[in-house]
């Protein structure tokens, strides 16, 4: 397959979908690590520490250059293999008949997928837009702890995150089977072993992130 088929073809779409589906997977967890320092409950200086280096340091700099560039791909990949799917159905306007075996979470991907677009935006405007002006603009250092906390012990960004997490879950439940079968991983023995890791995958993944605005909530961390 060649670079332009890559970016063209219907399979090379899916496949770009599936790569970069497991790299941002990878990150979820790297990323929900780094955040687990908040459960230290030693008023942020761990997880601040760590979210100092991390913002100061080079290499981590140019990483968020490629991590940035991989998120955008997989929208723009997402949103196109969405609006493709949506214009091959003759009958988009009747009522659809999946098969029995397909789940709900799947015939509405493009949806979940717009609700965890709209969760990042919420999500990088609340703790990625502060933390350049203090990087860019010599601005004040940024207290990253007690502005989760501030965010997290707010009712209405509470809530909002928990949605956005409940759309992630059901959003990663589809996406870590479906890449797999999108490189061939679709066999009678192995089927049941991949779902089943995606599924402890996505479910544990999303309940730690829960459990951070939770435990603010609820007063569990200073």
């Amino acid at each position: 397959m060649t670079w332009k088929q890559l970016f063209t073809s219907s399979i090379g779409k899916k496949i770009l979908m599936g790569l970069t589906g497991f790299f941002l997977m990878i990150y979820l967890i790297v990323h929900a690590s780094i955040n687990s320092m908040i459960f230290y409950n030693d008023n942020g200086a761990t997880f601040n520490n760590v979210a100092h280096f991390m913002l100061h340091n080079y290499f981590v700099r140019f990483l968020e250059i490629g991590l940035f560039a991989v998120f955008v791909l997989h929208i723009i990949q997402g949103l196109i293999l969405w609006t493709q799917n949506r214009a091959a159905r003759k009958t988009g306007y009747l009522k659809q008949n999946y098969p029995r075996e397909i789940k709900w979470y799947s015939r509405y991907m493009g949806w979940l997928g717009t609700f965890v677009l709209l969760f990042l935006v919420m999500h990088l405007y609340h703790f990625w837009a502060s933390t350049k002006h203090e990087l860019y603009f010599n601005g004040p250092v940024i207290d990253l702890y007690h502005e989760m906390k501030n965010i997290f012990t707010n009712p209405l960004w509470f809530i909002l995150y928990l949605v956005g997490l409940v759309s992630l879950l059901f959003h990663l439940l589809h996406g870590f089977q479906s890449a797999f079968q999108t490189f061939g991983i679709n066999h009678r023995r192995w089927t049941p072993i991949v779902k089943g890791i995606g599924i402890f995958y996505s479910i544990a993944i999303c309940i730690l992130f829960a459990m951070m605005p939770v435990a603010f909530m609820a007063g569990w961390l200073q």
